[in-house]
């Protein structure tokens, strides 16, 4: 840092901008300021690894303690930029805040550190957002070994130094702006009104969250969001669709396209339903994992393809490759149940069994303690194969067939 550079050495350069670049966010509101120099309490030869220290710790209006101290110190020793960087992780206050580094150098790492590894480490923790690095006059085979640090500023000169600070300030002080298009079957924007999460992709932290929106102008609506870093972004339809390793340009409006084209599906009982609430459960075609459970009153949205309903009637109804299409509503229709009121003399073992092609299908289990019990029922042929609870042989099974018609309402006398 002590060799020339155009008005003078690159560190009496980088201590005056930094001291402008202090005095320009004077009086900011929620910023805090710190320095941490490398370099400068040790002599070399002999090198000094763990030379780093923080020279003024985090806290508001800090600009006159870092221009002080800034004047007081000089590099004299080597550059242990990796040691630097975790230690950087250390400094920031636990407190739910942005935290950025910037690097400022105008040599690589001498300490046989790996501050890529060190930055994406921080990164992954969530402790910092990816590091801004001014490189200073830095010889053009030793650029690629920062890239990877965080987004790098080549300063070939004074001039560029003054640009690169006042874009990393730019960068780091203020959010950019963006719009997420949810694209229907045909690539448009049109789909709208989910709720969108942006993770880091690093950390796997949670960032941001919206409810879409299509404003009064027809397209999605600007969001503000942090243009540093990598993010991971799900819209949360059904089934929920994502995409990663989205990157910002900041100070420029954003774009971020995510297919999600969607249908409606409704589903319906023949006639008023006047028995009791009734679900169904979803899931995508061939899978058994439950998408959605759905309440027969209500439109649900989904993403087109097909899927298959496991409708929580008693029996149950399974219909199978139900097809959601783009903007349609498929409307799927059950008939009305009934209602059977089974009466016993005595409490007993009793089971409600389904005929269905000369076969019989579990359907229900009476309550054990009970002599009275209601069950609504799809329309279908019935039977009860009965036995009261202190008999102990089986001669004393009594078997009844009843029928549920839409809408009916029977009693089942056990005797």
């Amino acid at each position: 840092m002590y060799a020339r550079w155009e008005s003078n050495t690159k560190y009496e350069v980088a201590k005056q901008m930094l001291s402008e670049m202090v005095d320009s966010m004077s009086g900011m509101q929620n910023l805090e300021l710190a320095l941490r120099v490398y370099g400068h309490t040790k002599r070399y030869p002999p090198q000094d690894c763990d030379d780093t220290r923080l020279e003024v710790a985090f806290g508001p209006d800090k600009g006159f303690a870092i221009k002080k101290r800034l004047g007081e110190i000089n590099p004299s020793g080597t550059t242990p930029i990796a040691r630097s960087l975790e230690e950087c992780g250390k400094d920031f206050p636990k407190s739910d805040a942005r935290n950025i580094i910037i690097l400022i150098t105008d040599g690589i790492e001498e300490c046989s550190g790996d501050p890529c590894a060190v930055s994406a480490l921080l990164q992954r923790k969530g402790i910092i957002l990816k590091p801004f690095v001014i490189g200073l006059g830095l010889d053009k085979n030793f650029i690629k070994s920062f890239e990877c640090i965080g987004n790098y500023f080549d300063a070939t000169d004074e001039t560029q130094f003054r640009n690169a600070f006042n874009i990393v300030i730019t960068q780091a002080l203020n959010n950019t702006t963006a719009q997420v298009n949810l694209l229907d079957i045909n690539g448009k924007a049109t789909e709208t009104n989910t709720s969108l999460t942006f993770y880091d992709q690093h950390s796997g932290s949670i960032r941001y969250n919206f409810m879409h929106t299509i404003n009064t102008k027809g397209v999605p609506d600007t969001i503000q969001i942090d243009p540093l870093g990598y993010y991971r972004l799900t819209a949360h339809t059904l089934p929920p669709v994502s995409t990663d390793s989205i990157t910002l340009t900041p100070g420029k409006h954003n774009i971020i396209a995510l297919d999600a084209p969607q249908g409606d599906l409704q589903l319906k009982i023949d006639g008023a339903n006047e028995y009791r609430k009734l679900y169904a459960i979803v899931r995508k075609h061939g899978e058994m994992a439950t998408l959605h459970v759905q309440d027969f009153e209500d439109v649900t949205r989904y993403i087109v393809g097909d899927y298959d309903l496991e409708i929580l009637t008693l029996p149950r109804i399974y219909i199978n490759k139900v097809n959601i299409a783009q903007s349609k509503t498929t409307t799927v229709q059950i008939p009305t149940p009934g209602f059977a009121t089974i009466i016993c003399n005595a409490p007993g073992y009793g089971d409600i069994l389904q005929e269905d092609k000369n076969e019989l299908k579990w359907v229900h289990r009476l309550a054990l303690n009970s002599i009275k019990e209601s069950v609504v029922l799809q329309p279908g042929l019935y039977r009860i194969v009965f036995r009261p609870k202190n008999s102990q042989s089986s001669i004393y099974t009594i078997e009844k067939t009843f029928r549920i018609a839409s809408g009916s309402s029977i009693s089942v006398p056990i005797n």
